[in-house]
């Protein structure tokens, strides 16, 4: 139980936005504190948590990286080289996960409970927590941070 605190965060908007809105091209954002719950920096014993750095080494070396969000979220943008399975669908298709390769799931950020919900439900259902990396920040630090994003929708 979190003890009572004077730090509240902004109250909700009737309209969040999730992912940080470009203003213009030389690296202004909007972004929306409002929505969401904020998540630990520890999921669950045994999962490691990861920061950007970690998340362009492991890119870099061809490992696989989830985008748990809805479909339509990934298809707007995502992180290069990300497959999107949607925190609902994780156990359906956890057998596209190699449980002796580290696997990264993001979101879209701290404040999104999607990679978590997704975690947990994974070890739950046995899957060894020591395979799984939570890059915490999601497409919201990403985005702010300047890192390449790609685009899937088909016109």
């Amino acid at each position: 139980m979190r003890p009572t605190t004077q730090l509240q965060r902004l109250p909700r908007r009737p309209d969040p936005r999730m992912i940080p809105r470009p203003l213009s091209d030389d690296g202004l954002f909007e972004v929306d504190a409002t929505w969401g719950a904020v998540q630990p920096i520890e999921l669950a014993p045994g999962i490691t948590t990861i920061g950007e750095l970690e998340l362009i080494d492991h890119v870099e070396q061809g490992l696989a990286l989830i985008d748990t969000r809805l479909e339509h979220f990934h298809r707007a943008r995502t992180i290069p080289g990300a497959l999107n399975i949607p925190h609902d669908d994780i156990l359906a298709r956890a057998g596209e996960l190699q449980a002796t390769r580290p696997t990264v799931l993001f979101c879209n950020g701290p404040q999104c409970p999607a990679t978590p919900d997704a975690i947990r439900t994974l070890v739950a259902a046995g899957h060894p927590p020591r395979g799984l990396l939570y890059y915490r920040g999601g497409m919201h630090d990403w985005v702010t941070l300047g890192y390449p994003t790609i685009s899937s929708f088909r016109v």
